[in-house]
């Protein structure tokens, strides 16, 4: 088949712009993170990078995407393990026109921030090595299988697809395949690793929240990526995906931070870059199967639902340090729950008619099943891995180091050098007095105020 340039050249293009989402992800942990472990939680998202993109290309997409004969309904098999025989092929027959390493480099972004997206809930208290360790782990037995029971098909009328495929659940760009699934393996992990160190008594405040911001901003500019580039082509799908990501977004974002204001008689910058967050997750299922007004609904609902969710933990007792379960695991099932009632073939004649728009309870059921059958599978799966990690190497750093902070234990490294600082460099009096050596006692007391400021 001919290569179309123009599908082509925006399925790379969204490609990079989902790679890009990792990246941002980091900022938007690394600024809700405390100062002392803010490079191991950027950390953990860039080595989710290098280890999910190794793993993809030597055998992931071969589990994800093709035939695994008699078990093809559950996980494929290993015919194009490294890759080999598509150095140059075109994807068969599905009108697009692109080479299949295009959609190959498309998903293996997928898989990538999947995992990533995991570290958020253990941060300040995780192994850098058992993380490492982990995430290959988790990406093999969860990720791989679950995005082939959803996304994987032969292509053939009446042919083999994955199970949730052939069942006729919607998650166009990964509701139950990344958000839900990584939601509920990191509240998995979560369990199994216990409590920070003082929480939930002491303030544990984001030490960044420009870099809240920045993370949020470049998710937002990713994510019509992860969602217009999930049309395959650049055509009226692609629009109407990219369309849906702005408008349910914007409605989440409003949402959160009329929550805020309501309950806690501040809006606040935090809020905004969550309820942004939280909008993404939720109309990620659904953007190609649902119109604008239906999108603004899921965003106000999955904004006011998640504001509220993320407080859980307090009521509940588990440690979701930056709020991975209650954004991405409700959002994401608010996003797939909603599909079977807002989704309509008036939009996409590729998709079914929900409760609303006349087509019954039946799409409902489907994405209700979809949804549970992700949460038990990775739940417990994610459970049995971290728990053998734990008892072999250990998942947790000791107490002293958590105390220290995983930036210098674990990388030799601190985020900001504070001893180089000087002030009123344009006094003469203070160049007087910066020249003499300041005593002892004076400095160290100065010195501890800052770290103490910079660590609350």
């Amino acid at each position: 088949m001919k290569i179309d340039s123009g599908n082509t050249a925006w399925i790379l293009t969204s490609a990079a712009l989902v790679l890009l989402m990792t990246p941002g992800l980091a900022f938007f942990y690394g600024g809700m993170s405390r100062a002392k472990s803010v490079l191991n939680m950027m950390m953990m998202s860039f080595v989710s990078i290098a280890v999910v993109g190794m793993a993809w290309v030597v055998y992931g997409w071969s589990l994800a995407f093709t035939s695994g004969g008699g078990l093809s309904s559950f996980i494929g098999g290993f015919s194009e393990w490294g890759l080999v025989g598509l150095e140059t092929a075109a994807t068969a027959d599905d009108g697009t026109g692109i080479p299949q390493l295009v959609f190959v480099a498309f998903q293996a972004t997928f898989a990538i921030i999947t995992v990533a997206l995991i570290s958020g809930a253990v941060a300040d208290r995780a192994k850098f090595g058992a993380w490492v360790v982990f995430t290959l782990v988790w990406v093999t037995l969860v990720y791989f299988p679950i995005a082939h029971w959803v996304w994987w098909s032969d292509g053939e009328e009446g042919g083999k697809a994955g199970w949730i495929f052939e069942l006729g659940a919607l998650d166009f760009a990964g509701g139950t395949v990344v958000h839900i699934n990584a939601g509920i393996a990191a509240l998995a992990l979560v369990l199994v690793l216990g409590r920070r160190k003082g929480w939930p008594k002491e303030p544990m405040r984001p030490h960044n929240l420009p870099f809240v911001l920045l993370g949020a901003g470049l998710l937002w500019f990713g994510w019509f990526g992860f969602n217009a580039g999930s049309a395959g082509a650049a055509n009226e799908i692609a629009a109407i995906s990219f369309v849906n990501t702005i408008a349910a977004t914007c409605a989440a974002a409003f949402a959160w931070i009329v929550v805020e204001k309501l309950r806690d008689g501040s809006s606040t910058t935090l809020g905004l870059a969550s309820g942004i967050v939280a909008g993404l997750v939720a109309i990620t299922p659904a953007c190609a199967f649902v119109t604008p007004l239906g999108a603004i609904a899921i965003g106000l609902i999955a904004g006011a639902v998640c504001a509220f969710a993320v407080s859980l933990k307090y009521k509940l007792g588990y440690d979701d340090a930056l709020d991975v379960v209650g954004v991405h695991l409700v959002g994401g099932i608010v996003g797939a729950l909603l599909i079977g009632f807002l989704a309509t073939t008036a939009v996409n004649d590729g998709g079914a008619d929900g409760l609303l728009a006349g087509g019954g309870l039946s799409l409902l059921g489907k994405q209700a099943v979809a949804v549970l059958a992700t949460l038990a599978y990775s739940f417990v799966v994610t459970y049995v891995i971290a728990k053998i990690i734990d008892l072999v190497m250990g998942f947790r750093v000791s107490e002293d180091d958590e105390a220290a902070g995983i930036d210098s234990t674990a990388h030799a490294e601190t985020a900001y050098d504070f001893g180089t600082i000087r002030t009123g460099a344009g006094s003469g009096a203070t160049l007087a007095s910066a020249a003499a050596p300041a005593p002892a006692a004076e400095a160290g007391a100065n010195s501890e105020g800052t770290a103490k400021k910079v660590e609350a």
